[in-house]
């Protein structure tokens, strides 16, 4: 199951946040049973919902190296939205 995550994430992280909801318990471990969190990180931080998921889902402490690779992930996330502006400008003018 984690190969074919792995691979779903490659094509979409909302795609592999889909799959964890419905078929492992790794986001209701990772948010304490919430939903409003798992929710909008699906729709404005997709990759870095899905590597807190996996940091915080799978052990209960989490480790300085889930935390280093929770904020790449956050930065992949900020990286995207900055390059898709620049293509929208880039386009447009």
């Amino acid at each position: 199951m984690g190969c074919f995550v792995a691979l779903l994430a490659l094509i979409s992280p909302r795609l592999a946040l889909i799959v964890l909801a419905l078929f492992t318990d790794l986001l209701r471990n990772a948010f304490d049973g919430d939903w409003f969190l798992p929710v909008l990180g699906f729709f404005i931080l997709p990759w870095t919902t899905l590597a807190w998921s996996v940091v915080a889902g799978l052990s209960e402490d989490v480790t300085p190296f889930g935390i280093l690779m929770v904020i790449f992930f956050f930065l992949v996330d900020l990286y995207s939205y900055g390059k898709s502006q620049a293509v929208r400008s880039a386009r447009s003018g």
